[in-house]
């Protein structure tokens, strides 16, 4: 006898949100040095600063020398709370959203696309908060053992600013366009790709299907969004004369940063952004699949 439909609703979406979540430790824990990496180059303002790093080799090198291995750790802890619910959104509301349009006339590009956006706005209002805290952390060049705590550095900012879009939600907008924009393109891109390439009968031939096509969307993805991810690190990040605000809202913070620094420097932290969510957004969606996959078939 089948399981009654709000019993088979219920256990979908908990193996969907088991799935997500997996998928998110497990990228988080292999990708997160280069998460620090690119942060630091997006906040850094111009070359002659004593502080800047003149390649992604001279920033390994500096951070390892300056602050040791934990160095590249930094602000981890915020990703992996947020990570589970963080990535059990993504995938949950991409499916639930693509389920949704289904009743609309569109096409299946179309429909990858939209669940995609949707799925990265909600995304985006789970994760701001965290990404605050990460990137005050990230953002601080003390060893590891003298940077303040993940709820201590959290307290900090609720007590001085609050909880609001000055505080622990400041540069939402940018985490909107960030997210937004970049699962947009990464689901949309990867299940249409996916179903063009035929499916090939040898395992082997077929994760580095998936693998491959899933590594262009991440890559693809990175590119077209970062811009909004330079606009939310100056936002969240120190600014640069201490006491004064100079990047406050999304596209204003993108003209100031094209006006003084040029076109490139909406680019900045590209390399190690792609490094990261290029195999990483590879590896999220492998590893849901196959949990999905196995779930199906186990629980």
């Amino acid at each position: 006898m089948s399981a009654k439909p709000e019993v088979r609703l219920v256990r979908e979406a908990s193996q969907q949100i088991v799935a997500g979540g997996s998928a998110g430790l497990v990228e988080i824990c292999l990708m997160h040095p280069l998460d620090v990496v690119k942060t630091r180059f997006q906040i850094q303002r111009c070359a002659t600063d004593a502080n800047s790093y003149k390649s992604l080799v001279d920033s390994f090198q500096m951070i390892f020398q300056m602050e040791g291995l934990f160095g590249f750790y930094k602000g981890i802890l915020p990703p992996i709370l947020a990570e589970t619910p963080k990535r059990a959104v993504k995938f949950f509301t991409f499916e639930q959203y693509k389920k949704l349009l289904g009743y609309v006339s569109l096409s299946p590009a179309l429909t990858f696309a939209i669940a995609g956006l949707g799925s990265g706005l909600t995304e985006a209002i789970v994760v701001n908060p965290f990404e605050v805290v990460k990137v005050g952390l990230q953002a601080n060049r003390n060893t590891f053992a003298e940077q303040p705590s993940t709820m201590g550095y959290a307290r900090q900012i609720i007590k001085k600013e609050g909880w609001g879009l000055q505080g622990l939600n400041k540069g939402l907008t940018a985490t909107l366009g960030r997210h937004g924009v970049f699962n947009m393109v990464y689901f949309g891109f990867y299940y249409n790709v996916k179903n063009i390439i035929p499916v090939n009968k040898d395992p082997t031939l077929e994760f580095l299907r998936k693998f491959g096509i899933g590594l262009l969307s991440g890559t693809i993805a990175s590119v077209i969004n970062i811009p909004f991810d330079v606009a939310k690190s100056r936002i969240q990040g120190p600014q640069p004369v201490p006491g004064e605000i100079k990047y406050r809202t999304c596209f204003k913070t993108m003209a100031t940063v094209y006006q003084e620094e040029g076109i490139l420097a909406l680019y900045k932290g590209l390399l190690p952004k792609i490094m990261r969510l290029g195999p990483g957004g590879a590896v999220m969606l492998l590893v849901y699949e196959y949990t999905y996959s196995w779930l199906q078939e186990n629980w």
